[in-house]
């Protein structure tokens, strides 16, 4: 399943493009806010620019081009989305109430390099000037709305929140599979579909194109968080940009800890095998998603 040398390049070479056009997103946003008091402008751009992976709207990026041939402003828009709603996610996940960390994408986290008032302002902030943007922005009303309630879906209660609340109910106790499925389908996976659902939608994708992406996301988005578990176990705080071990020690319930790690590997590696099959009607347009899905099994951070 191993990309060659030159398709792993032309991948990077494609991040760094879909990161370059996202950090310019977030950026415009940001500059057409000019009412944000400077403090909370200062918090916002402080956490936006951590060095982060920008998977999530990298894949928003590349199921529209996947659908549309290219991407396009409103993508790049629920890009930029996106990317607010997970860095409000990752500010508040930090905070001493929750997982109490002190370092995020190399740097100090937001209530460190600041308070933890203004890190939790700074969460709130971000994750409605996400729908914002998306309301305002969008040039299509219809569009919008269906940009909105995917996006209010994979994040709200039902969602991401279901699964952060699941996680910490979870901690010091006897961890299962199903339990497992629960809290990661919900805190780490919807987002992922949510972001290849986003990006077709924007593409204009037909019901099934969009329903395959979808289910695409899901497959990724679970594979990239037992690969997070994994990290956290066999990788350095250095590599990671946070601090490694903390689900051991807060005795979280993690694929390593319920099934091992070699077991861990192989759920990891047969759901990136099932996203990569799930891409065969797209025939070689979808090699970048392919490459995604083995590329996030080899990370290291």
């Amino acid at each position: 399943m191993a990309p060659s040398r030159a398709g792993h390049l032309d991948f990077n070479a494609s991040l760094a493009e879909k990161v370059q056009i996202v950090n310019e997103a977030l950026a415009q946003i940001l500059a057409g806010q000019p009412d944000i008091q400077k403090d909370l402008q200062e918090s916002f751009r402080y956490t936006l620019s951590g060095p982060g992976k920008r998977i999530r709207p990298a894949l928003v990026l590349w199921c529209c081009e996947l659908v549309a041939g290219r991407d396009n402003p409103n993508a790049r828009l629920a890009a930029a989305a996106i990317e607010m709603v997970h860095t409000y996610s990752l500010v508040h996940d930090d905070l001493p109430a929750m997982d109490d960390d002190d370092l995020r994408r190399g740097r100090p986290t937001c209530h460190k390099a600041f308070d933890e008032a203004t890190a939790i302002l700074t969460g709130d902030g971000l994750l409605t000037l996400a729908f914002e943007a998306l309301a305002d922005q969008i040039d299509d009303p219809v569009l919008a709305v269906k940009l909105i309630g995917e996006l209010a879906r994979a994040a709200g209660p039902a969602g991401m929140i279901a699964g952060q609340v699941a996680d910490l109910k979870a901690e010091n106790t006897v961890g299962t599979v199903s339990k497992l499925e629960y809290i990661h389908t919900n805190k780490t996976a919807k987002m992922f579909r949510c972001a290849a659902r986003m990006g077709s939608l924007c593409g204009g994708a037909a019901a099934e194109p969009l329903e395959i992406l979808g289910q695409y996301g899901l497959k990724i988005g679970l594979g990239f968080q037992i690969a997070d578990d994994i990290l956290d176990v066999s990788a350095s705080s250095e590599q990671l940009g946070k601090t490694a071990g903390k689900d051991i020690k807060a005795a979280k319930c993690t694929y390593p800890a319920v099934v091992g790690i070699d077991a861990a590997k192989g759920l990891e590696r047969r759901l990136a095998q099932e996203a990569v099959a799930l891409l065969e009607p797209f025939g070689a347009a979808a090699e970048t998603l392919r490459q995604l899905a083995v590329v996030l099994l080899d990370r290291n951070r």
